[in-house]
């Protein structure tokens, strides 16, 4: 299956991961399409760097990575799911961080879905992302992305949330299509 744009190629990402319409992240009916949505009645929302959105409705949440990386989650019993994408890894600063930082942007995401049904103990996480698209930094360990991702799998590990699927690091960006009723990911390399 080719996705919009020449040369790309659409890949599912195993596991399972769904979503109510939240005030962070923009309902947009042309937001891209995923393989599958064809027929379906779904909330279509671009999310944007350091948004996060959460659903209990059908929803179609796209976003595009580069050294930046998107986490989504998702409780399989009561279907609740949700996606971040997130800039930075951490906040440290005084007063309340925003979903840029990795470290905010996890909690704030796992409180959404608990407050939406979900259970900590059933949440399951797919990561994406983290990649290091600028040659100059190529050769250096230690980038951008390969931090943003680091913090993302220490972070789920410290909440007890398992990683069924994860598609991080290259040199590529990522366009990334998550089903929150579903808990299906598509990802196409950029």
């Amino acid at each position: 299956m080719t996705a919009e744009r020449s040369g790309a190629a659409w890949t599912e990402s195993a596991g399972e991961l769904p979503a109510e319409r939240g005030s962070e992240g923009s309902a947009n009916r042309d937001a891209g399409a995923s393989p599958r949505d064809e027929g379906r009645d779904l909330i279509r929302v671009y999310l944007q760097p350091g948004q996060l959105y959460a659903s209990a409705q059908p929803s179609a949440v796209t976003t595009v990575l580069g050294s930046c990386v998107a986490i989504c989650l998702w409780d399989p019993v009561v279907t609740v799911g949700g996606m971040n994408h997130y800039l930075l890894p951490f906040f440290a600063g005084a007063g309340r961080g925003s979903p840029r930082f990795g470290n905010v942007a996890v909690a704030q995401l796992v409180d959404r879905l608990v407050a939406l049904g979900a259970s900590r103990v059933r949440l399951q996480a797919k990561v994406f992302g983290g990649a290091c698209v600028l040659e100059a930094f190529q050769a250096r360990q230690g980038h951008l992305g390969e931090k943003n991702a680091g913090v993302a799998f220490r972070l789920l590990e410290e909440f007890g949330i398992p990683v069924v699927s994860r598609d991080v690091g290259g040199r590529s960006g990522r366009k990334l299509i998550f089903h929150t009723d579903l808990g299906n990911a598509w990802v196409a390399k950029l």
